[in-house]
């Protein structure tokens, strides 16, 4: 099946609705499989520090590795899926990070495991930058909202189903096995997209809007109060996110007692909720914008919602139960997602399509330098402390990160590119 060539006017709503509903089905199902394999070390975290000997310190390194990986790889995915393609760009990196996580097998030690996770954060990096990408050439505006929330919701539906799945691998095969199965999953998505997208990148470049914001530099979208905007909201409200899924296993079992076998029946149960705030905050955002509201109001809604929600993790520590400490995190990450979903598709009321792909990946850059700071800070606290001032941490981050979205790009007035290339109207 292929792609049609871009018409003259908008090529995003001429779309066939069953070729583009397609393609967003394959980024909600990459991005499931993305979690799955990122969710595998933090899954499996508690017998590997046992097996291993590696305290919550080592661990928060290993952990920071990922997110340097990410970090430092960011913004060169984004550039080989606004240069390349995204036909390429995914394949390449879908396999990259593949091959990574099958050779987590063969870890042995803290530096093996940083090393692999380091290797695997420069794949995985390019999911958000592709699939934002993709989607803003494939929707029409008042649905690119809901479909960032389609396919985010795969990091909720890929953590619901990785603590069952991870768990029954280690008990029946062992724990190589948690990391090679998921390997295999990447590469059968790969066959699968290169099968359905057939969008090359000079079809990609010849869109409307395309040639002028090629001819602007990467460098020079560092000059827009609108980049730095994007990018301190991520790196401050990123983070909350990657501490729920690389912490939370530990804190069930070595502060609240639960086995490995009930971390992996029941932990998937926030992410249930996570997965709703994902698509309710892209259906509440499609909702006030038909209903005339400008794009400002209604992330400025969405947004604050999700972070009252947020909030609630300052009281996970004192829930008197098991039960308690999980609903109070679904809430959390109900709120979270509600709140991602609109800060990342606020970067297409920022931007044009032909830039998102680079500017998503300047976001994840400062995404992944905060996500390496909070892991080694959280490493700390626990040895030294307890969770308890994580989790207040993690509460107040989506707020301040909303806040400094707002105050550097007040109004959320969208960056208007010159045809000549020697500029943009900088509002």
């Amino acid at each position: 099946m292929h792609a049609p060539s871009a018409p003259a006017t908008d090529s995003r709503v001429s779309a066939p609705d069953r070729l583009r509903w397609t393609i967003l089905a394959l980024l909600f199902s990459i991005t499931v499989i993305n979690f799955i394999d990122r969710q595998t070390l933090s899954i499996l975290a508690p017998k590997l520090k046992e097996s291993f000997h590696f305290n919550s310190t080592e661990y928060g390194r290993i952990v920071a590795c990922f997110q340097f990986g990410m970090m430092v790889a960011e913004f060169p995915m984004g550039m080989l899926m606004d240069r390349l393609g995204s036909r390429f760009g995914f394949s390449f990196a879908v396999l990259w990070w593949s091959l990574a996580t099958g050779l987590h097998a063969f870890g042995r030690s803290v530096w093996t495991f940083g090393l692999l996770r380091f290797w695997m954060g420069t794949g995985e990096c390019a999911n958000y930058s592709g699939a934002m990408k993709v989607v803003t050439r494939w929707f029409p505006e008042k649905e690119i909202t809901l479909a960032v929330g389609v396919f985010n919701g795969g990091s909720m539906i890929g953590s619901i189903l990785a603590p069952p799945l991870i768990v029954a691998l280690n008990q029946w095969f062992g724990w190589q096995m948690a990391f090679l199965v998921p390997s295999v999953f990447g590469v059968i998505w790969v066959i699968c997209w290169r099968r359905v997208y057939h969008m090359s990148a000079s079809q990609e470049r010849s869109m409307p809007g395309s040639a002028a914001t090629q001819a602007v530099s990467a460098l020079a979208l560092l000059r827009y109060r609108q980049t730095w905007a994007l990018m301190l909201c991520r790196f401050l409200a990123g983070p909350v996110m990657q501490f729920f899924w690389y912490w939370m296993p530990d804190y069930l079992y070595n502060v609240r007692g639960m086995s490995l076998v009930a971390i992996g029946a029941f932990s998937w149960l926030p992410y249930l909720l996570g997965d709703a705030g994902s698509i309710g905050g892209g259906w509440a955002a499609g909702k006030l914008l038909s209903k005339g509201h400008a794009p400002a109001r209604t992330r400025g809604i969405t947004m604050t919602i999700g972070a009252i929600c947020c909030l609630a993790s300052l009281a996970v520590v004192a829930a008197p139960s098991v039960a308690w400490a999980i609903a109070i995190i679904g809430v959390v990450l109900f709120g979270h997602t509600f709140y991602s979903a609109n800060m990342f598709a606020s970067i297409s009321d920022l931007f044009p399509p032909a830039a998102v792909g680079r500017v998503t990946g300047l976001t994840g850059l400062s995404g992944g330098l905060g996500g390496i700071l909070f892991p080694l800070a959280t490493g700390y606290l626990v040895d030294h402390y307890s969770y308890a001032p994580a989790f207040a941490i993690a509460a107040v981050l989506p707020l301040a990160g909303m806040c400094a979205l707002f105050w550097l790009a007040p109004g959320l007035v969208p960056v208007r590119f010159s045809h000549a290339g020697s500029g943009a109207n900088r509002p």
